[in-house]
């Protein structure tokens, strides 16, 4: 039962950023949402006709940090050692962006 709960949680997760990514682009749902070889990542988010696999993830408390670190800041630059930087915005701050 936990599995199924945790599945629809998943899919109502990457609904709920397919449609605010709807807002500046055409986004889609992956067919088996990532599960399958073909279809990388859960999303495909198409902006001025380029292309990005988006993957989601949804955590009960595992992000907790990130929302602190970003508190009160635009942009929040995570580094783990030997990868690349990643940056984390609230989408309210990547619209903007996007409009520029």
């Amino acid at each position: 039962m936990a599995g199924k709960k945790i599945q629809r949680k998943g899919k109502r997760i990457e609904y709920q950023v397919r449609d605010l990514l709807r807002k500046v682009g055409k986004c889609e749902r992956v067919p088996c949402s990532g599960n399958a070889r073909a279809f990388k990542g859960d999303l495909q988010f198409i902006y001025k006709e380029k292309v990005y696999k988006v993957e989601v993830k949804a955590r009960k408390s595992s992000f907790k940090s990130l929302y602190k670190w970003l508190e009160g800041m635009d942009i929040l630059v995570v580094k783990a050692n030997h990868k690349e930087p990643l940056i984390i915005l609230p989408f309210d701050t990547f619209y903007k962006l996007l409009a520029k």
